[in-house]
Order: C-alpha cells, then structure tokens, then sequence
C-alpha cells in the first residue's frame, strides 16, 4: 500500500474512488436517489480538479499496485462552529475502499493530515461525520477527535445529520 500526495491528473482516480465508496458505505442506508446524486455532483472529476488547483487543499491518495483505493482531503473548514479560525483545517473527506478498511491504511492518511497541519503550525483539524456512522465514529474517537458540535449535511433531496469532531494539535 503506497500513499502519496496528489498532483493535477489524479483527478479521475479521485472521483472514482469516491463515488465508489460513498456507494459502499451508503447504498440501502440512505435514500437511493439521494445517493446516486450526491456521488454524480459531490464527486465529479471537475470538484477534484479544483481542490487539486486550490492551494489552500492538500489530498493523499492511497493505492494499490498503482490502483487507486482510498484518499484524504485537508482544506480551509466550513463548518458551522463559532471559533473556526485561521489555524484550523478540515478533514473534509476521508474515504478508503471496504475491502482495505481495517487494514491502517485508514490511520496512515489521518495522520498525514495531522503532520501536514502541525507543520503548517495550525492548532486544529476538525471534520463531519454522519451521525449514524458508528464505526467512523469509533475510528476518529480512538484516533483523539472528540464530538465538539452538529451540523445538518444534505444528500442529494434529504437533509441528514452529522457530528463535527474535533482534534487539537501540538506543535
């Protein structure tokens, strides 16, 4: 399993792999249409070429034997919190194929995210979660996140709830 950072090009792997696990981790526990939307809007190859242009976003991708099976996205957060600041950064999307969940690979791109933002000297990486994800849940606490508010997340036609965690970091 190798992980690296991304570079413009990688874009289609991206939209590939994230329409494929919104899918996996989706698909008969939130509305089908919703679904089918959100992966053709959310996770179009345009939305990643312009994260990868953004010079305020940073993505890793993770594959095997070149073939692309998770990925991460660090950017400026837009999360309704009152104290979001300028040495924040968000874990905007963390997504890793099924079949190489609970092998670290998970973890690995965590904590690319969180050396990165140490290095950028910031103090807080926070992230939204859906509320009913129990194992993702489980994954970020056991990782030091702790819940530090709420949000409302649209899918698709449906609004669904999410926790928004939090993790302070140390220089």
């Amino acid at each position: 399993m190798a992980i690296r950072r991304c570079v413009p090009g990688d874009e289609g792997a991206l939209a590939l792999v994230g329409q494929g696990s919104f899918l996996e981790a989706f698909a008969g526990v939130l509305d089908g249409g919703d679904v089918v939307a959100h992966c053709t809007k959310q996770h179009s190859v345009e939305n990643y070429r312009a994260w990868l242009s953004d010079p305020h976003t940073s993505i890793w991708i993770a594959e095997v034997a070149r073939c692309p099976v998770g990925y991460l996205v660090l950017t400026t957060p837009d999360l309704p919190l009152p104290d979001v600041g300028p040495s924040d950064l968000e874990v905007k999307r963390v997504y890793l194929l099924h079949r190489f969940q609970r092998e670290g690979v998970g973890a690995r791109l965590m904590e690319k995210a969180r050396t990165h933002a140490q290095n950028l000297g910031m103090k807080r990486l926070l992230l939204g979660v859906y509320a009913e994800n129990k194992r993702a849940i489980a994954f970020y606490e056991r990782l030091g996140y702790v819940v530090v508010g709420a949000r409302d997340f649209r899918v698709g036609e449906h609004t669904y709830h999410d926790l928004v965690l939090s993790l302070p970091l140390r220089g």
